[in-house]
This record gives structure tokens, sequence and C-alpha cells, in this order.
């Protein structure tokens, strides 16, 4: 008897040792390198984002503004990428004329002088809308952008050609499957060299679409996300990746990070080896709204030497802090 306890005891033993030399990150690697920080939605107007809905009209809650950008807009972007942005994040929507138009919202009413579904006008007449026609801080006193964002809104083909070697996040904003498609034809349209720099996320059916018809560019979705986060979580220890893992964008909460197999240096190598890039957010707190990291004082929870990603909504404030 007290021989197969003692067997036992030496094989639990051994098999835990196993489990720790096969994930400690002490053996690992380290990445050499500097973060890579990603600016969403460029350089914009912060807003309050208590009880924050997809619905909501985030303009007509703006916070006193700081400066003059407007989100989604090649100055927005070019302040964004001098501030230290490697990526840019923009959302985009299809319009009836064959382009995708960049712009936040699914509608025009919050923050246009237009109305109606994004989707449903045509780039030429959305050229001529003033996009900061609806920002207010006071409660509909003032607007400070009215007037100023007429004609603004760029295509998607117009900021790539404004900035050729430029990183980009792009954001498609429906479940639509044909977006995919659409998106699909105008990236493959690209050179392999212009492709390798852009992700793009959003709903999971025209993310799926696009992964397939555009394998070598890298997708995160709801569903790839939580496929990869809990696969890796529940066999990650044993070094296989789940499929969802394998050359896709992964957002993981900072507060979660340090609960990964293998974090940070194995970890990272491990996503790195199947062509994943990992970019940290800022705490998850029990909700399904996760802000970026956005306080520079975050920055001392960042692993040492850290060289992976970094989501945040405040590029100035971070790209400042990490020079």
């Amino acid at each position: 008897m007290g021989r197969k306890l003692f067997n036992c005891v030496a094989a639990i033993a051994l098999a835990t040792a196993g489990i720790y030399l096969n994930n400690t990150s002490l053996l690992a690697e380290h990445r050499p390198g500097k973060p890579v920080l990603l600016a969403h939605r460029g350089i914009a107007q912060r807003f309050d984002e208590t009880g924050l809905k997809n619905d909501t009209c985030t303009a007509s809650r703006m916070l006193p503004p700081k400066h003059d950008y407007l989100e989604n807009t090649i100055p927005s972007m070019q302040a964004g990428f001098a501030a230290g942005a490697d990526i840019v994040e923009i959302d985009v929507h299809p319009t009836t004329d064959g382009e995708f138009a960049v712009f936040h919202d699914w509608t025009l009413d919050c923050r246009t002088d237009g109305h109606g579904v994004t989707r449903e006008r045509s780039m030429a007449e959305m050229r001529t809308l003033d996009i900061g026609y609806g920002y207010t801080a006071d409660g509909g006193k003032s607007f400070p952008f009215r007037g100023r964002g007429s004609g603004m809104m760029p295509t998607l083909a117009q900021v790539l050609s404004t900035f050729p070697d430029r990183r980009f996040l792009i954001n498609i904003k429906s479940r639509d499957p044909s977006e995919g498609e659409k998106l699909a034809a105008v990236l493959n349209g690209l050179p392999a060299a212009r492709r390798a720099e852009i992700i793009v996320y959003g709903g999971d059916e025209p993310i799926d679409v696009l992964h397939r018809l555009s394998p070598d560019i890298k997708t995160a979705s709801r569903k790839s996300l939580k496929g990869c986060l809990f696969g890796y979580i529940g066999y990650g220890w044993t070094g296989v990746l789940p499929e969802a893992c394998k050359h896709r964008m992964m957002l993981v909460p900072i507060n979660i990070a340090p609960w990964l197999w293998g974090w940070p240096d194995r970890f990272l190598n491990r996503m790195e080896e199947a062509g994943t890039e990992v970019f940290l957010l800022g705490p998850y707190r029990g909700n399904d709204f996760s802000t970026g990291i956005d306080d520079p004082a975050q920055l001392s929870r960042l692993p040492q030497d850290y060289a992976a990603g970094i989501w945040t909504n405040e590029i100035e404030a971070i790209g400042r802090a990490l020079k």
C-alpha cells in the first residue's frame, strides 16, 4: 500500500514538474523590441463611458475637448502616428456606390448633419456631410465642431493611399457576410507586403468570410477571441494551440494575462510562432466592455521589457510615457 502511494505521489510530482517546465516563462527566450502601440480611433474626442450601449450617441456625451481632432479622419490618423502609434484603428461601412466609408456609426444622425443608415448612402452624398455637427460637451448648448468637419469623411482607398507604409486595424461594423466578401476583394487587390500590415476585426459572419477569402490577413471576431482564450486556458499548458489562436489578433485584458500559461514570454512566443499578434487591453471587470490601457500608471503592470501590443484610447499620453 505504501509503495503504491509513493508511486502515485511520484507520478503526480513528475507530471507537475513537466507542466511547469513546459510553461514557465523563466526558461523561455525573451522577445526583443519595444511595445507595439495600437491607437483605437486614432486621436479622438473622449466621451463619458457610463452606461454605454451599442446605440449610444457618444458625440452627445463628449467630454470637454482637449484638441481639435475628430476620429476616423485623415488629420486624426496623422496625429495618432505622430504621437507614437504603430497601428491606427479605423471603422468602415460599404456604400451604395462601391466604396468603403471610414466612419464609426451605423447611422449618420448622431455625429453628422445627415440622416439614415450609413451603408444605405452613397460615398458621393456622405462627402458633403459635416462629421463634426453633433458633438457637444454641455448637453446641446454649444457645438464646438459644427461647421468644421464638412467633407472630412474619407474612403478606405483614400486612407490606404495617404498612408502607404502605415499599419491599420480595420473594424467591420456589421454582421453581414457580404461585407467580408467586399472587403476581401479590396484587400486582395493590394500587394502581399501591404496586406501584411493590415488586421481586420468585427462580426463573426463577415470575419469568417474574410478569413477564408484572405487567409494571409490577420483577423479577429468575438468567436475567434473566445475560442482562443478559453481553449488556451483549457489545454494551452500542453503547448498545443487552438485553431482560433492561429494567424489572428488576440486581445487580452491586462488583469487576465498573468493567468495564461507561460505568460509572458512563453505565451507570446507561442502566439508569434502561430502568426498571431497579442494586444493588451485595460482591466476586465466582469462586464462586456474592456477599456484600453489609457492611464500611464497602468504601464507599471506590464512585464519587464514588454515587446508586444498595447491597445489604447489615449495614444498621446501612452506614447509620451513610453518615449
